[in-house]
């Protein structure tokens, strides 16, 4: 029974090794893939961070672009008043016709007409002489204006509103384009976040599955462990009792020899040394 037990001690034990050397081997392989999740998590984590960023300072920008169409619509509202006044008072001096403006959009585009196109002589001078004549009405208008002061105040006013209204305008056009561009990178780097979290998900799973079988490899290791110690016990208690059986039957070996001589010394025969040894060690003596 003995060498049944140290024979199934020793197959336990193989299969203890086999176990304890594929839970580490899968430990140290689940251990790489867990640093591997771990510095995908930092870099998703960093790109999250730079995306709420992008979008702050979108959400800053729409602001400023709300704020700004606020004060361009004021603007273009005292432009409107201002040109109602403007007709008014245009109307009470009968000074009708198209305003200097308009007189000065016209003359600049004859002249780019001239400049740029390929004209006849008939056709040209007949270009010329239009331009003449809005010229002409051009430094009537400004003469007029000149004189009177409420309209040169209020066309003043009209210009200063415009140059402002104008400005507003360009602002919210530069606030919009760099709202849409810290829209534009927020997207991205969202979705650079999105692609690297389903990455690191497909790696914790790769992780759980291997330290799943890690661990049933440490069950049984734990489990053949305990098998092992009970089968140490059961060797142990049965070793014990034969040297208990070995000592008791050379026990009773030495006793019957002593005996044997001890007899022989009753009768008066010689003995040796060592048989007298032996009696004293019998207690027969």
């Amino acid at each position: 029974m003995l060498k049944e037990l140290q024979d199934k001690k020793a197959i336990l034990v193989k299969e203890l090794e086999e176990h304890r050397d594929k839970r580490n081997e899968l430990n140290t392989e689940a251990s790489k893939w867990s640093a591997e999740r771990n510095k995908l998590n930092r870099t998703s984590r960093m790109l999250t961070d730079e995306a709420q960023q992008f979008k702050h300072e979108r959400d800053e920008y729409n602001k400023k672009v709300s704020d700004h169409k606020v004060k361009r619509d004021e603007c273009n509202k005292k432009i409107n008043a201002a040109n109602a006044k403007i007709e008014e008072i245009k109307k009470d001096a009968n000074l009708t016709g198209a305003s200097v403006s308009e007189l000065k959009q016209d003359i600049e585009s004859l002249e780019f007409k001239q400049q740029t196109n390929v004209l006849s002589s008939e056709k040209e001078k007949e270009l010329v002489g239009a331009i003449a004549v809005l010229v002409s009405e051009y430094k009537m208008k400004m003469t007029e204006i000149e004189r009177n002061a409420g309209l040169k105040s209020a066309l003043g006013g009209l210009e200063g509103l415009r140059e402002e209204a104008s400005r507003y305008h360009e602002e919210v056009t530069e606030f919009a384009d760099r709202a849409q561009e810290c829209h534009d990178k927020m997207i991205k780097v969202f979705r650079e976040g999105e692609s690297i979290r389903v990455k690191s998900d497909r790696i914790h799973r790769k992780f759980v599955k291997i330290q799943d079988e890690a661990d049933r490899h440490h069950h049984k290791f734990i489990k053949i462990q305990k098998e092992i110690r009970e089968l140490d016990k059961m060797i142990a208690s049965i070793t014990r009792r034969g040297r208990e059986d070995k000592r008791k039957v050379e026990r009773m070996k030495v006793k019957k020899e002593a005996e044997s001589i001890y007899n022989l010394f009753r009768r008066g025969e010689k003995i040796s040394t060592e048989d007298l040894m032996l009696l004293q060690r019998s207690d027969l003596l």
